[in-house]
């Protein structure tokens, strides 16, 4: 990765402004021998690292910034059921039995989410309830149809169908005809929650290093040997967790993810606090995302914010955070207009790794080095599911790693000049099917 991660300043956000833990750890200096490597301080990279420290099994954990640098941290906090590629979407591609296993693998990693945050006593405000809301009635004839699919093919009875009148009951908006809620998915401060993982895998014994930046991966004895500015680390296994960045490792044997996936910029704001205009607005405290391939998705703060996001960017180029304020502010009005004099305090972006399926991409360059990636927004308990299955793995149980590693991933097409354009073209698509009644 590039030295510049050395000098860089957490991404200022809501987040970044409201985080509980402050804690610091060091680069790596001189070498360091362990069993596993993991490049990458996110959910998938700690989520690996906390399981194998809980077992002794000795890990270190390479940075190249801050913990929680990346989409881990600033994300929108939505932690909910299935992945970004639609089951029966899934399903089509590895058959439906096996689609039933990772429907109910992603209900696991919800209950693993919370089982976390109690035992390690994280401060993340983490809540229970999520709408996932229609905006024209053929979205919510998807939605009834997901609902009947979910119970006859996977046994989830969960969801409940809200008209426009029960919706607005807990939604102080007219642009929706209808929802289905989920009262086990929700919503937290996904930086506070990756923090606080951090501290609990470094307390089980794992070694953790920020602004280590990986310089180079080479084979060395029975494993491999990991290059950083100060430093190396020899290690049996390593594991490749840092998603949008792949492309910053500069490596031959990184170039056939670097392909698999397209880093794709979404942005969020966050409004002054609200007080109690805060609960008319959404009176179930409950998590909102609509049903639009470009969607938007929101929530409240701890202290009565609204945090509102959205947006798609492929250019790969980050726009002002005036831009930034002035369209999601645009687009927040559409959903809330009576919040039009509310001040915006914090705007924000990052990106999320999309695979060409948008079904995550978990497996192995080669035995001994694993791989995370292709979340497609969908990270927050996936993220936490995937490092526990590549632990499993290391642990010498590839079962369920094997399972992932059936779904076909393909490149994007056109290589690194022509896939941005193809992908333009394809957002114009789904973004007249958005507004088609």
């Amino acid at each position: 990765m590039s030295d510049t991660f050395l000098s860089a300043e957490p991404v200022h956000s809501y987040y970044q402004a409201s985080q509980h833990q402050h804690t610091q750890y060091p680069s790596l200096q001189g070498l360091l021998e362990v069993e596993t490597c993991i490049i990458g301080g996110g959910l998938s990279g700690i989520g690996t690292a906390l399981p194998l420290a809980q077992q002794h099994r000795s890990v270190a954990l390479l940075e190249a910034a801050q913990i929680g640098y990346g989409a881990s941290g600033r994300n929108g906090g939505q932690v909910i059921y299935g992945y970004a590629a639609e089951m029966s979407k899934i399903a089509s591609m590895i058959g439906q039995q096996n689609a039933q296993t990772l429907w109910k693998w992603s209900c696991e990693a919800i209950n693993l989410v919370e089982q976390q945050v109690r035992e390690y006593n994280i401060d993340c405000n983490w809540q229970r309830g999520y709408a996932h809301v229609a905006i024209r009635p053929h979205h919510m004839h998807a939605l009834t149809a997901w609902v009947k699919e979910a119970a006859t093919n996977y046994q989830f009875h969960d969801y409940q169908i809200w008209n426009q009148t029960q919706l607005q009951q807990q939604l102080a908006s007219e642009r929706y005809c209808g929802a289905i809620f989920d009262c086990q998915a929700g919503h937290l401060h996904p930086l506070n929650y990756t923090l606080g993982l951090a501290n609990a895998a470094a307390s089980a014994g794992a070694l953790l290093f920020e602004h280590s930046p990986m310089l180079n991966l080479e084979p060395w004895h029975h494993g491999y040997r990991i290059t950083t500015p100060n430093g190396y680390v020899l290690a049996k296994n390593v594991v490749l967790a840092v998603n949008t960045f792949t492309h910053s490792l500069h490596h031959p044997l990184t170039q056939t993810l670097e392909s698999t996936i397209l880093p794709v910029g979404t942005y969020m704001i966050a409004t002054e606090p609200l007080d109690e205009q805060a609960h008319q607005l959404i009176r179930n405290n409950m998590a909102v995302c609509d049903t639009r391939f470009v969607l938007d998705y929101f929530r409240l703060s701890a202290d009565n914010r609204l945090l509102f996001g959205g947006k798609v960017n492929y250019s790969g180029r980050e726009p002002a955070q005036k831009q930034i304020t002035r369209s999601m502010r645009s687009d927040m009005l559409k959903v809330f207009p009576q919040l039009n004099d509310v001040r915006i305090e914090y705007a924000w972006g990052g990106q999320v790794d999309i695979s060409m399926n948008r079904a995550p991409h978990f497996g192995r360059l080669n035995p001994q080095l694993y791989f995370l990636q292709g979340f497609s927004g969908h990270g927050v308990a996936a993220a936490g599911l995937g490092g526990q299955i590549i632990a499993e793995a290391i642990s010498g149980d590839d079962s369920r790693l094997r399972l992932f590693e059936t779904i076909p991933h393909r490149n994007f097409p056109g290589g690194t000049l022509l896939r941005l354009p193809s992908q333009w073209l394809g957002v114009a698509y789904y973004r007249l099917k958005d507004l088609l009644p």
